[in-house]
């Protein structure tokens, strides 16, 4: 296929030519129900054509080679396993086997051994080998679990992407302090440029100075044709009207073109079109990706969708629609629900089969790459390699949604009208909402008091886990009565921090716990005595490391497990838990002793302070072990699957899971159920976090408090404290202090009129970014948009009616060399359509366009014509349709910074051959304002100006009509056939009705472009067979007509092919001799021969099928072939008359036209699916 180069035009009517001449040629002696690419050719001017990419010429191992999504796969699936796993033996320091793993570099230079790993090479390679532990072993602690093995592989076949220069520890404080994006947003002054008559607005100063500055000239105003065209897809996503266009070009007026901009920006289309594009930031999906047990789709995904269109049309301004789906639960509504559902931005990413630190990590990532365009989950596992986020900022900001819940029965959407359908349906979620809280309260009761209890059997568990190769804790099941895994490991994180922290209560236990049990009393005796002696002397014992802090063990514990000196370490475990026991009951009675006076004080109108410590300050020390932050028996009470991992045991599993599926189920289909907002809450106690050391959560570092990055305290230095601080978030977030928000806002909003950002990297505003082409004119839209009231639609106005955006796209030889990037912006780029404005443009001109805006989604890449914007299909976060992805619908995997824009085959095949193209054309075909049109000439004219918005030039004309005027009738053995719907009369033994089925999908024959058909339900006929309705009204009928006097022989086989339902039933019915056979099916086939049927010219042999009982799984096939053995003559002069016919081969899509394939050709033109 012809690729177009970056200086090429086409031209419209060579373009159209081109594909009528290629339809021709396809057609010609054919009988297929489209364009068929038999030979492999492409259309010459198909809608994939576009400019190559100077990057794919780049080697693929060049470091500048990876993209985006590489490096990021990188830093956040990679390096936090090198990280935690190689460096110490194969880092800076050390490189044992002379392997050093820290530098793409010295991994391709190898070890002793040789080389270790070669770019793309998943064989042959001992590092890959080495990990899979087939024959080496690293790392030699214990295998890696499944999800790191493959995060290598997969970074092994994309060639060991790793950012160049990654070996500095931490971002050069003066390369960041001075980077262009962290400087606060300037308001600088207007350029001044020589050609003055050029510039409309303060925005083509800036663009203008750069172009003379450079000795280009900008390019002339584009036609008005071609400006309400851009605009019009630019802003609603679909094509103006023939009658828009005259008008506009009519309008000599000043404000003709500012008029349509407003016209457009009032369209509720524009919602529908620029909440797509933040939909893609949103990383929006209709379902959750891997869970476990629960519930795959999200029921009110949509809400959130809605919200998004909803807030757009209304301009709210842009720092309120950030702030509401950051924390809406947090703010003023005044009454108005709707705003809950903007948090969906939040709670909508992909579940991570449950894993809560991984959930929050999507989290962070969407808010800081989406909002503010930087990479801060890079910081997860070390600080950030390039830019000044720490890894304190990343669990300062971790702490923030850890603290926040999503509540299991979310808050309803919009308002609810009080009927006794909705009471009745509250009623009962109200007692299936009780069932399970009491159920989650019992447990999670249980399973603090065990923790409490057994406090010396999880010491040692705990202790032995430390010394075991790491596991994941999540769904490790026991039998009822055991240990909790989860505890364990709550106890596990207790011991590492404490001994790291040399902590007072537990040093004593730290100085012990190594120690091998033939020699633990002797150690225990000489601990005890060291510790009496320091005691005496008055001495502090020595930090463990030099500079380290000496502790004081605490004098409580120091009695109670060293006196007398324990014989073993369970000995020790049994004597720390005693003690502690003993402290919760002393915490105990004090809080009954509060609760004692505070009742006495209330009847006096004084109420004691509830005591958050106990007085002694060494009995607080142990008090802490149980109730202070991180506490192994403080743990949270998750709600929804979270609580899951609470509950080792398959009964107690099994239990809970039936419980949380009856609410959820009934939340999402009970009968009066109203529409619900995905939403986080507040925990009653905000989680204090800690740095996870190498990012994993058992082993904790140094507390943080919940806060915005460090290096952006001029928005924000204080730590959060209202609650998990999620509004002060999202205000700091949209201040006008913060530089990022309002620079990434309009970058985008430029990239999505002009193909590409200011700043090409439109989610990373980091150290590693683009450079903005036009700092200035970035900065002055920002401080624009702000003092504008952050209102989008002003934007657009500001950019839409600039001389810059007017101009032509056509490309100039002469300036290519002095701009091949067209950075400068010397002239518009020209844009393919994305998939949703490609395939609602297709349905808006052909008329079948469903208006209709909201609701729960649909299937837009099934069988048959759906006629709902593109906006509202349904998004399948687990398995993406590959219609999808072959337009480069980006993954809602993550957080999308833009879509790729690729040129595959596909692509071509797709607009070619599939049953929605085809189906559409069908219905542009049926336009009254075609259908009235006396002759091909004038159709043609009327056609070109619906899909093209111009008359077609002479050559175009004339070239189309030639086409329509040779179109080919159906071949005889096709007319033989005929495809509907009726009822086959039981006493006549003959079929009494007979309607056709005329609506086409591309595939097969319906009642209308609905399935089930309102009129006649589940009927359908394809080339193999199809399927009945539940009425014998509707049985499903395939007719043969005889065209000579003959015997006829009829040889076939009825197929039924599902387990589910109870089959069908086949009858092949004759015109003359009634019902010839009847046979039922069911997960089974039958032969259905006919030996001989005599027939004259006219009679008919219908092939019916009908349910037997329900109307469920009754798709069948019944393949026939027919043939003539006893034909008549047709006259010596006659041709000879067909005498077999093929049932499969011979099915038609009613009668194919050249008109359907002419206006498909349409369809298929760059002109179409390009914006000039």
């Amino acid at each position: 296929m012809r690729k177009f180069s970056s200086c090429e035009c086409y031209t419209r009517s060579a373009g159209v030519c081109a594909v009528l001449g290629l339809l021709a040629a396809l057609l010609a002696g054919s009988t297929g129900t489209g364009p068929r690419n038999a030979t492999g050719a492409e259309p010459a001017n198909a809608a994939v054509d576009k400019p190559e990419s100077p990057a794919a010429e780049q080697p693929a191992e060049a470091e500048s080679a990876f993209t985006p999504a590489q490096l990021e796969f990188f830093e956040k699936q990679v390096r936090p396993v090198l990280a935690e796993h190689c460096y110490s033996c194969h880092g800076a320091k050390k490189q044992e086997g002379g392997l050093r793993l820290d530098s793409r570099a010295a991994i391709l230079r190898g070890s002793d051994s040789g080389v270790i790993v070669a770019a793309g090479q998943t064989n042959d390679s001992l590092l890959l080998d080495a990990i899979r532990y087939d024959g080496l072993e690293m790392p030699p602690t214990g295998k890696l679990d499944q999800k790191k093995i493959d995060a290598i592989e997969q970074w092994v076949k994309l060639g060991l992407p790793w950012p160049a220069d990654s070996s500095a520890a931490s971002a050069d404080a003066a390369a960041w302090k001075s980077h262009w994006a962290f400087q606060p947003v300037q308001d600088p002054p207007v350029p001044a440029v020589q050609n003055g008559e050029w510039p409309r607005g303060d925005l083509d100063h800036f663009v203008l100075a750069k172009l003379e500055a450079a000795g280009i000239s900008p390019s002339p105003e584009a036609d008005r044709r071609t400006l309400i065209r851009r605009a019009t897809f630019d802003l609603i996503g679909l094509p103006p009207t023939p009658e828009e266009i005259a008008a506009f070009q009519s309008d000599r007026r000043p404000e003709a073109f500012a008029t349509v901009i407003d016209r457009l920006l009032e369209s509720p289309h524009y919602g529908e079109r620029w909440g797509r594009y933040w939909l893609d930031v949103a990383r929006y999906a209709d379902n959750k990706g891997y869970v476990f047990f629960e519930e795959k789709n999200f029921p009110y995904a949509w809400t959130y969708r809605d919200y998004v269109v909803r807030a757009l049309n209304e301009d709210l301004p842009f720092d309120r629609f950030v702030q509401y789906q950051l924390a809406a639960d947090q703010m003023e509504l005044d009454g108005d629900p709707h705003p809950l559902a903007a948090m969906g931005f939040l709670t909508l990413g992909a579940r991570f089969s449950n894993n809560q630190h991984d959930i929050i990590d999507d989290r962070i990532d969407v808010v800081t790459r989406g909002l503010m365009g930087l990479t801060v989950t890079c910081a997860r596992c070390h600080d950030h390699k390039f830019d000044p986020t720490s890894q304190a900022d990343y669990y300062a900001l971790y702490g923030v949604f850890r603290s926040s819940l999503e509540p299991t029965v979310p808050p309803v959407a919009m308002p609810v009208e009080d009927t006794p359908e909705y009471r009745a349906f509250q009623a009962e979620l109200e007692t299936r909402t009780a069932a399970l809280n009491t159920f989650i309260e019992q447990k999670h009761t249980a399973l603090v008091l065990d923790a409490k209890e057994r406090a010396a059997e999880y010491l040692l568990a705990a202790q032995e886990a430390r010394n075991a190769p790491p596991q994941d804790e999540f769904m490790l099941l026991t039998e009822a009565g055991g240990l909790n895994p989860t505890m364990v490991g709550r106890w596990k994180g207790l011991l590492e921090g404490t001994d790291r922290n040399r902590e007072p209560v537990l040093h004593i236990w730290h100085e012990l716990c190594e120690v091998p049990a033939e020699s633990f009393a002797e150690k225990s005796r000489e601990l005890a005595a060291r510790i009496r002696q320091q005691a005496a002397e008055g001495t502090l014992p020595a930090g463990e490391q030099s500079g380290q802090a000496a502790v004081r063990p605490n004098p409580l514990v120091v009695a109670a497990v060293l006196d007398p000196p324990p014989e073993s370490l369970e000995q020790l475990a049994e004597r720390y838990a005693g003690l502690l026991q003993q402290t919760e009951q002393l915490w105990q009675n004090t809080l009954k002793e509060n609760e004692a006076r505070a009742a006495e004080g209330t009847a006096e109108g004084q109420a004691p302070a509830i005591p958050d410590r106990l007085a002694d300050p060494h009995r607080e020390q142990l008090r802490k072990i149980f109730h202070g932050p991180h506490a192994p028996p403080d743990v949270p009470v998750l709600l929804g699957a979270g609580f899951l991992a609470l509950l080792p045991d398959r009964p107690a599993q099994g239990e809970f899971k039936k419980l949380l599926k009856e609410v959820e189920t009934w939340i999402a289909s009970g009968k009066g159920a109203p529409p619900r907002a995905n939403v986080l809450i507040d925990q009653a106690v905000p989680m204090e976090p800690h740095i996870f050391i190498r990012g994993n959560a058992s082993r904790l570092g140094k507390q943080v408090p919940r806060r915005f990055p460090e290096f952006l305290s001029q928005v924000s230095a204080e730590p959060f404290r209202n609650g998990s601080g999620r509004l002060e978030l999202a205000r700091a977030i949209t201040s006008p202090q913060n530089p990022l928000t309002p620079r990434v806002i309009v970058n985008r909003v430029w990239k999505h009129h002009f193909g590409h950002g200011l700043v090409r990297t439109p989610s990373d505003f980091g150290l590693r970014s683009d450079p903005p082409t036009h700092p200035l004119l970035l900065d002055s839209l920002a401080t624009q948009f702000m003092r504008e009231g952050w209102s989008l639609k002003q934007l657009h106005r500001t950019i839409m009616l600039s001389a810059t955006y007017r101009q032509s796209s056509a490309v100039r030889s002469e300036i290519v060399p002095l701009d091949p990037e067209n950075r400068l912006l010397h002239r518009m780029n020209r844009q393919r359509l994305d998939f949703e404005a490609m395939r609602d443009a297709m349905l808006f001109v052909s008329g079948a366009m469903d208006r209709r805006q909201g609701g729960p989604p649909v299937n837009i890449v099934g069988e048959g014509l759906v006629t709902r914007r593109s906006i509202y299909g349904f998004i399948d976060r687990m398995d993406l349709p590959g219609l999808l992805r072959t337009f480069d619908f980006p993954s809602p995997a993550a957080t999308s910074p833009g879509r790729e824009v690729t040129t595959v085959p596909p692509q071509a095949l797709y607009l070619m051959n599939n049953g929605f193209v085809q189906a559409v054309a069908g219905r542009l075909s049926t336009r009254p304002d075609l259908t009235t049109a006396d002759e091909s000439r004038e159709r043609v004219i009327r056609a070109m100006r619906l899909v093209f918005g111009r008359d077609p030039a002479p050559s175009e004309l004339e070239a189309a009509v030639r086409f329509l005027d040779e179109e080919p009738s159906r071949t005889e053995k096709q007319q033989a056939w005929s495809y509907g719907y009726g009822q086959v009369d039981e006493t006549a033994g003959k079929v009494s009705e007979f309607h056709p089925l005329t609506w086409s999908t591309g595939t097969r024959l319906q009642g209308g472009p609905k399935l089930p058909d309102p009129k006649i339900g589940w009927v359908f006929m394809d080339a193999r067979g199809g399927h009945p309705a539940g009425s014998p009204r509707a049985c499903n009928i395939r007719r043969w007509t005889a065209p000579a006097a003959s015997t006829l022989k009829i040889t076939a086989k009825l197929g039924h092919a599902q387990p589910q339902g109870d089959g069908v039933r086949g009858r092949i019915v004759s015109s003359t001799k009634g019902i010839l056979g009847q046979w039922e099916v069911h997960n089974s086939e039958v032969e259905t021969p006919i030996a001989a049927l005599p027939v004259k010219p006219g009679d008919t042999v219908d092939f019916a099928v009908d349910i037997r009982t329900t109307v469920s799984f009754d798709s069948f096939s019944w393949p026939v072939k027919l043939e003539l053995t006893q034909a008549e003559s047709s006259g010596k002069d006659a041709s000879p008359a067909p005498h077999s016919w093929d049932s499969v081969a011979e099915f038609t899509l009613g009668k194919t036209t050249r008109w359907t394939q002419f206006l498909q050709a349409l369809l298929m033109t760059n002109e179409f699916v390009f914006i000039d």
